[in-house]
């Protein structure tokens, strides 16, 4: 009974880098908590950066609308253009607390879940 047996490994780092990548396309990705955390800041963000920015861009075309009419050199079109610059400038001022407003209050729409992750993580 001298029966020898015989194994033999050969180990290809290239073959097991590319049979790991493919294993990847299949198995799915793992939620990582603190990725989930930073969407849900973002989320709670971004509804008040889209209305600011819209608020912020109308202000400017409706202030560069006026000043465009005070540079006419008419009397009629000098008060209209100021008027209408200062108007722009209100809408200008109202961009940021609209901001504010927006996200403080989608922060309170999602603190409970994100105080929850934040104490997963810790």
């Amino acid at each position: 009974m001298n029966e020898t047996t015989n194994f033999e490994y050969r180990y290809n780092a290239d073959r097991a880098k590319e049979a790991e990548a493919i294993r990847r396309k299949y198995v799915k990705p793992e939620e990582d908590k603190l990725e989930v955390l930073k969407a849900l800041d973002r989320k709670a963000e971004s509804k008040g950066k889209i209305a600011a920015m819209i608020l912020g861009v109308l202000g400017a075309l409706i202030l560069g609308g006026g000043m465009s009419l005070i540079m006419e050199g008419a009397a009629a079109f000098l008060v209209l253009g100021i008027i209408i610059g200062v108007i722009g400038l209100i809408v200008l001022g109202f961009a940021y607390p609209v901001y504010k407003n927006l996200t403080t209050r989608e922060r309170a729409k999602v603190a409970d879940q994100v105080e929850a992750l934040a104490k997963e993580i810790q």
